[in-house]
């Protein structure tokens, strides 16, 4: 079955231009395009697609409010939302993870690297790579930190599995993870898998923003 995927940026070209990679791909099908986020989640409704790529900044609705919209619709199947971004012009990326993407991409990516991205979201994973995930933190980081850590959830976690959290949300990959707690990588991922489970995450990006949330890692800390 093919990747059923819907565009959304107010740039008529950027749109051409991604239709052209994507539909060069057997697995892919652009089934629809949106210039801004009310269309957007209007064309979601309708063509019930699989991804939605979204810029954030467009006209009458920006793309965070879109992402909020689809992640709170009633659909039979998810709907992912891959966040398309310039880290220099777009102040909010963290408020797009918090909305309900499942992950974000810069625009100058390479073609294969937006062919991947859209594989992978498709798949039902998060697209959150340990220097994306940096470079999110420094975004997070010009904001106020939480007062206090949130106990009454992290309490469901076993010591081990916030010390996983912890560092996964300072930007470790699983083998940097494994090879600071001196354990193996399948251990790490059945860490990871049950503290998601236990915080009822959907996956390593909704688990980045509860770590700086719930007060557990501090900006620059």
């Amino acid at each position: 079955m093919s990747i059923r995927v819907l565009l959304a940026d107010d740039q008529a070209m950027v749109r051409a231009g991604f239709r052209m990679i994507l539909e060069s791909e057997p697995d892919i099908e652009v089934v629809g395009e949106a210039e801004d986020g009310a269309k957007a989640v209007s064309q979601v409704r309708a063509l019930r697609p699989d991804v939605v790529l979204m810029d954030v900044q467009m006209p009458n609705m920006d793309g965070l409010e879109a992402t909020r919209q689809i992640a709170a619709l009633d659909l039979p199947d998810p709907v992912r939302v891959l966040i398309l971004t310039t880290f220099e012009r777009d102040e909010y990326i963290f408020e797009a993870l918090r909305s309900g993407a499942s992950g974000f991409m810069l625009k100058n990516a390479a073609p294969e690297e937006l062919i991947e991205a859209v594989r992978i979201v498709a798949g039902g994973n998060s697209l959150l790579a340990p220097s994306v995930t940096r470079r999110v933190i420094e975004e997070f980081a010009k904001g106020p930190a939480p007062a206090a850590v949130d106990t009454s959830r992290l309490q469901v976690l076993t010591e081990r599995e916030a010390e996983v959290l912890a560092l996964l949300a300072r930007g470790k990959s699983n083998a940097e993870i494994a090879n600071e707690l001196y354990v193996g990588e399948a251990t790490v991922k059945t860490h990871i898998s049950n503290m998601l489970t236990k915080l009822n995450l959907r996956d390593r990006v909704q688990a980045v923003v509860f770590a700086y949330e719930s007060g557990l890692i501090r900006p620059g800390n």
